[in-house]
């Protein structure tokens, strides 16, 4: 990994973090100044969005951006950034509730539910979704025709073709026996299609061509995989303080995982693998695109 990798990361992260507080947030303070019996809701959206987090999403957003290209113009892409955040952090707020996952910790932190209550946090989830969308068109430096494919790919990656059809699957598979191929598959939705979204989205953004955000969506595949292969990783070799979840309830859960499939180092070794196709999908660019190739590493090499 490049040695100054970390610090572009951290940069990156400050960067999403100061927006999420400001763009993201103006528009619920805004109504609490209007009718303040939104002030709790306000707060837990709020916490909900603003208490961590690695960012990936959103660094993968703005290194994409980079790698097509590396002398523009980068706040026009900090809505879609945090769009895709706030998309993702309103899945991790539904997937918590005690008819999902049924989790206490998130980020370290009480989850949204235990916090606050259950129907505070269902309703935190869908505004933070809608939030997503409004952001993207209201991009002061995006054309109609660029928020208009980037809000569906965002739309596709986050429903039924993508992270909530995967997360219905996870649900269903519960106690069941899959084949790796519906392992794959369903991850492929669940954790995949919202990277391979972040990814196409900051191309769009750049102006990229057919060529390069086929390129980009290949590299994508590989790391959309591989981040639920070290997921199910740390599940067993992580701890909860350092993870910031309950470590080993998809095990408890029995849910199926690629450490069951393929054994704990069968595991690790198909993280590597994944790792190294997705580099290689990166062949044809130059060097605009380490950010990217050091973010592929830093997902596989991550302790949480």
């Amino acid at each position: 990994m490049n040695k100054a990798f970390p610090g572009y990361m951290g940069s990156r992260r400050d960067q999403v973090n100061e927006l999420l507080r400001s763009a993201a947030l103006d528009k619920p303070a805004s109504l609490v100044a209007a009718r303040p019996e939104l002030d709790r809701m306000a707060t837990a959206c709020s916490y909900a969005l603003t208490n961590g987090g690695k960012r990936v999403r959103a660094i993968l957003v703005y290194a994409a951006y980079d790698a097509i290209d590396p002398a523009g113009a980068a706040p026009g892409i900090d809505p879609v950034a945090c769009a895709i955040e706030l998309i993702h952090s309103y899945s991790l707020v539904h997937d918590d509730l005690p008819a999902m996952d049924d989790d206490d910790l998130r980020r370290g932190q009480p989850t949204v539910h235990k916090a606050y209550d259950e129907a505070t946090a269902i309703l935190v989830g869908d505004g933070l979704q809608a939030r997503a969308f409004e952001l993207v068109a209201d991009a002061p430096d995006l054309s109609a025709g660029q928020k208009v494919r980037i809000i569906k790919l965002l739309a596709e990656a986050s429903g039924l073709q993508g992270m909530v059809g995967g997360q219905y699957i996870d649900i269903a598979s519960i106690g069941k026996d899959l084949t790796l191929p519906q392992l794959q598959a369903m991850h492929a939705l669940k954790t995949g299609a919202l990277i391979r979204a972040a990814l196409a989205m900051g191309g769009i953004a750049a102006g990229a061509t057919d060529e390069q955000l086929a390129a980009l969506d290949d590299y994508g595949r590989h790391i959309g995989l591989a981040f639920q292969v070290v997921d199910d990783i740390l599940d067993v070799e992580g701890d909860t303080a350092t993870l910031g979840k309950t470590q080993g309830k998809d095990g408890e859960a029995n849910k199926p995982t690629y450490v069951k499939f393929m054994g704990l180092d069968g595991a690790k070794a198909e993280a590597r693998r994944l790792l190294g196709n997705a580099l290689a999908a990166l062949d044809s660019f130059g060097e605009s695109a380490d950010h990217l190739r050091d973010l592929a590493r830093y997902i596989v090499e991550r302790d949480r």
